[in-house]
């Protein structure tokens, strides 16, 4: 379905955005990985994913703290097929402090690369996509798009934004072949959640025990959302059914925000 197109994942080196790497290069897109620590198993996952289209996979390793590493990454991207044609601004960090205890380096950080981030590239994504009157943003926001939780003050305001700026580029847009929409997870199992589970299991705990509080506490499926399951949604979005599907948050976090 997606033959020909690339697709630029940001922060797609583990975890979610490593789940929608894989589902797109089995469509046949071209991929663009990004995010630091190991390359070589993220790349190889996604090669072999998407063997049978012959598909190519690059990475880049922009700072998404940084316009002019983004600005590069941009570019590089757009030198496989001539343009970058789906863009998913997956990429985040998280810090969990009170308002008043907030360091304030890290309320900068995760703005900058959970929020920030996303403007540029879209930024510089956008005119080609218009040109060729196609094009597929999708941001990974969360349900704390939507809802809030203590302590995580800078990335409730940061996903928050997003889904706002999601909605900005849609309306912006919505007369062309371009679309723009939000993806809003609720638990999944990253190794960011995983730290969490291992935290509460600490000093001789079930780890069992503690995966399922942890879910109990806020959605009500008691299962996992899996980075899998993210990619086909992301799939989808790029697909003909969802050409009117514009400026979305929607909703995958087993009941988070129907309660």
């Amino acid at each position: 379905m997606l033959t020909g197109k690339t697709a630029l994942v940001t922060g797609s080196t583990s975890g979610i955005g490593l789940g929608i790497a894989e589902a797109m290069a089995r469509q046949g897109a071209n991929i663009v990985l990004n995010g630091f620590g190991d390359v070589d198993g993220p790349r190889n996952r996604v090669q072999a994913a998407g063997a049978a289209a012959g598909i190519s996979v690059i990475h880049h390793g922009a700072d998404m703290s940084k316009p002019g590493e983004i600005a590069d990454m941009m570019a590089t991207a757009a030198k496989l097929t001539g343009r970058v044609d789906i863009l998913v601004n997956n990429a985040g960090i998280q810090h969990v402090a009170n308002v008043e205890d907030f360091p304030v380096e890290k309320w900068d950080a995760i703005i900058a690369i959970n929020l920030t981030s996303a403007f540029h590239t879209t930024r510089l994504a956008l005119p080609a996509m218009r040109a060729a009157n196609w094009g597929r943003i999708v941001n990974i926001a969360s349900t704390h798009g939507l809802v809030a939780s203590p302590q995580k003050s800078a990335y409730v305001a940061a996903k928050h934004g997003i889904v706002g700026f999601t909605k900005s580029v849609a309306l912006e847009t919505a007369t062309t072949g371009v679309t723009s929409n939000a993806i809003c997870p609720g638990w999944v199992l990253t190794p960011l959640v995983q730290k969490q589970i291992d935290a509460r299991a600490a000093n001789g705990g079930d780890p069992q025990q503690a995966e399922r509080e942890l879910l109990g506490e806020k959605q009500p499926s008691l299962q996992f959302t899996t980075p899998e399951q993210l990619g086909e949604l992301t799939v989808f979005l790029c697909s003909d059914a969802a050409v009117n599907v514009r400026g979305v948050a929607w909703q995958i976090d087993g009941g988070w925000t129907a309660q």
